[in-house]
């Protein structure tokens, strides 16, 4: 856990107090800021938080709270810049971090990002719980001409690596929302013959594969697609029993929660102090904590702190005017089992209006990217395919970031859908990777 790996060491010829002293002089904090406060009540949880120089770096970065007259804005400063910078901690430890890679992301110098090469590749080096959302749907098995593997196992096993490693860069308590559809196909493990092919339920395949690396599997939103436009299976001059199997008209939005069980002291959101105790945990992977502070500004008529948890913190934060998520949007996620028209890539003269051979509607970011993150943030899609998740994450106020691994087959086509489904002229970065 992160409080363990930093766990602060005294020299010997130095006290507590004539370090902590040196930090407030360094500081030049305003004695009559409620900052004052917070850190008086505060201090001997950093000094066990964070090294002597790391201190003098938080302290440096909270320095512009002194300025703030308004007390729950000076809260929720300190509050947010101790989860930040509780958070760089933990990133710096990530061996594989490629200092241009993050420098590409961090940029504030446009709103879709493009970054070309091997999904796997890219985000083993990208920095820990660095992205607040993903959204994809994987390249389907043996379904295209450039993405075959050697059978099933193969396949679930590349699966499983760039999975591990979205897990480990997906923000903590943030989400995954993942589009799959079970396909009728040859698993290529005991035969290759046509007698081979059956149906294969990647949608559980799947499941198991993110909660074995360690995601909480949430909710199974199937999407109808509508009329069945083939007549594979139909078996009409057969229909007897045992010949007759439905052709599949549907696809799994698979809602995964990362939940890392993470023990570092977080501040109580209402009074900002870090005189807290852990509590039990709230659901698996989520550590509570219960406010010890008697000066608190909320405590309950048996005199109990204010309860809370790092994800309670991100989800309660959010909540104001300009997070109000569309009702209409609301009321068509409302059931389970919603109807939406796949893309139409192929016109009648049976040209690709799209370039790419699996785009997915804007329906399925549309409504993780409302339901699951908040302006500004940074929204990645590891197969981005045509763009379609970065061009709503655009559209909603969020930074859109896609992994494509076929540049020079996409490109132009990427670019083009781009500009074409925006209807300003964005600036779009591209990294070669």
């Amino acid at each position: 856990m992160l409080a363990q790996k930093i766990k602060y060491r005294l020299p010997k010829d130095e006290g507590l107090g004539k370090v902590r002293n040196n930090l407030f002089i360094k500081s030049k904090l305003n004695p009559k800021n409620y900052l004052k406060n917070i850190l008086s009540i505060s201090e001997k949880y950093l000094e066990q938080q964070f090294t002597n120089g790391q201190l003098e770096e938080f302290y440096s970065r909270i320095k512009y709270i002194e300025n703030i007259n308004n007390t729950d804005k000076i809260i929720a400063g300190f509050v947010n810049q101790y989860i930040l910078f509780a958070k760089e901690i933990y990133q710096r430890s990530n061996k594989h971090r490629d200092k241009n890679l993050f420098e590409f992301i961090s940029k504030e110098d446009s709103s879709i990002k493009i970054i070309w090469g091997d999904a796997y590749n890219v985000l083993k080096s990208m920095d820990h719980e660095s992205i607040h959302l993903m959204v994809t749907s994987p390249p389907y098995y043996n379904a295209r001409d450039y993405s075959n593997w050697s059978n099933l196992e193969e396949y679930l096993k590349d699966m499983r690596k760039i999975i591990e490693e979205a897990y480990r860069v997906l923000d903590n308590h943030r989400v995954f929302v993942f589009n799959v559809g079970d396909i009728f196909d040859n698993d290529n493990i005991k035969t290759k013959s046509v007698w081979g092919n059956r149906r294969l339920p990647l949608g559980a395949y799947f499941i198991k594969i993110f909660e074995e690396v360690g995601f909480t599997f949430v909710d199974d939103f199937i999407w109808d697609k509508g009329e069945v436009q083939s007549e594979r299976h139909k078996n009409g001059s057969t229909p007897y029993p045992f010949y007759q199997y439905p052709m599949n008209c549907y696809e799994h939005l698979l809602i995964f929660h990362k939940h890392r069980l993470d023990k570092t002291r977080f501040p109580c959101p209402v009074c900002g102090t870090l005189k807290v105790n852990g509590n039990t945990q709230s659901e698996v992977g989520i550590q509570s904590w219960e406010c010890k502070n008697e000066k608190c500004f909320i405590r309950s008529k048996s005199n109990r702190g204010k309860r809370f948890s790092l994800k309670s913190i991100i989800t309660q934060a959010g909540q104001n005017d300009s997070n109000v998520i569309n009702l209409d949007i609301i009321k068509k996620w409302r059931r389970d089992i919603i109807k939406f028209s796949p893309v139409i890539k192929i016109n009648s003269k049976g040209e690709n209006l799209l370039g790419h051979t699996a785009p997915f509607p804007e329906d399925i970011p549309e409504m993780a990217i409302n339901f699951f993150s908040y302006p500004n943030e940074l929204i990645l899609d590891p197969f981005a395919g045509s763009f379609t998740s970065a061009i709503v994450a655009n559209k909603l106020g969020r930074i859109g970031i896609g992994i494509e691994l076929n540049k020079e087959r996409f490109k132009k086509s990427i670019i083009a859908n781009i500009n074409k489904k925006i209807d300003a002229k964005i600036k779009i970065t591209e990294l070669d990777y």
